[in-house]
């Protein structure tokens, strides 16, 4: 898997000092309707903008679940160094967003999320995903093909009674980073290091010990990897 791509990432002791950013409202178009969305604004000369997307639906998943919101915090907030805006936004059929829940069409919610992020801010996008929102929005990247950067946080390989498979990942060429814990029950060990063998390069698994699917108690470590391989790239 290339340059010691799989590693235990050990977070120091150092904890941030706490930030505040602005939030606004807005409203996606997506295929299946209006999208409810938030934004948390970056500083002005940010040199990117980020997406964040939301686990499964049906598991309770929206746009305020805890991980994503403390990895937009990491991209967003100013003690984690990187400042850049990042949309949230809820999946057809969640919350007050429009449509219903099909489990693969909300990959056309995502490119619309990209398309609005695109349009709005005019620099290049880092997109990242937790669970559910990690595989849709892997699979709308793969469609675009243009994103600076991808963080797969606990990509599943078998939840909510779903397979999920990534074979396209060989042709993905953006670099990506595939964060977990070592004892995530949707996607053991050993099957993540095999989809995360699949893909093309640039790409890192990082295994966080000890912490579950949900980060259980291990999520300002999570923020800890995920900003230090964004800062890396």
């Amino acid at each position: 898997m290339g340059n010691g791509m799989i590693a235990t990432f050990v977070p120091t002791q150092t904890r941030p000092n706490p930030g505040t950013a602005v939030l606004r409202s807005v409203g996606l178009t997506g295929p299946a309707g209006r999208l409810e969305a938030v934004v948390n604004e970056g500083a002005a000369d940010a040199p990117f903008a980020a997406l964040v997307c939301h686990p499964h639906p049906l598991g309770g998943g929206t746009m305020h679940n805890k991980v994503v919101y403390h990895a937009m915090k990491a991209l967003n907030a100013p003690e984690w160094g990187l400042c850049w805006p990042v949309l949230r936004f809820n999946f057809r059929g969640t919350g007050l967003s429009h449509g219903v829940h099909d489990g693969d069409a909300e990959v056309g919610d995502v490119l619309a999320a990209l398309d609005w992020l695109e349009n709005e801010y005019r620099r290049p996008l880092v997109v990242g995903g937790f669970s559910f929102g990690a595989a849709m929005a892997l699979n709308a990247c793969n469609i675009r093909n243009q994103v600076s950067a991808f963080a797969a946080l606990g990509l599943p390989t078998h939840a909510e009674g779903r397979d999920y498979s990534y074979p396209f990942l060989k042709n993905c060429t953006f670099p990506k980073l595939f964060l977990s814990g070592d004892h995530d029950q949707y996607a053991p060990a050993e099957q993540l290091e095999q989809v995360a063998a699949s893909a093309a390069e640039p790409k890192r698994l990082l295994l966080l010990p000890g912490a579950d699917h949900f980060f259980t108690s291990q999520l300002e470590p999570m923020q800890q990897a995920l900003t230090c391989w964004l800062k890396e790239q």
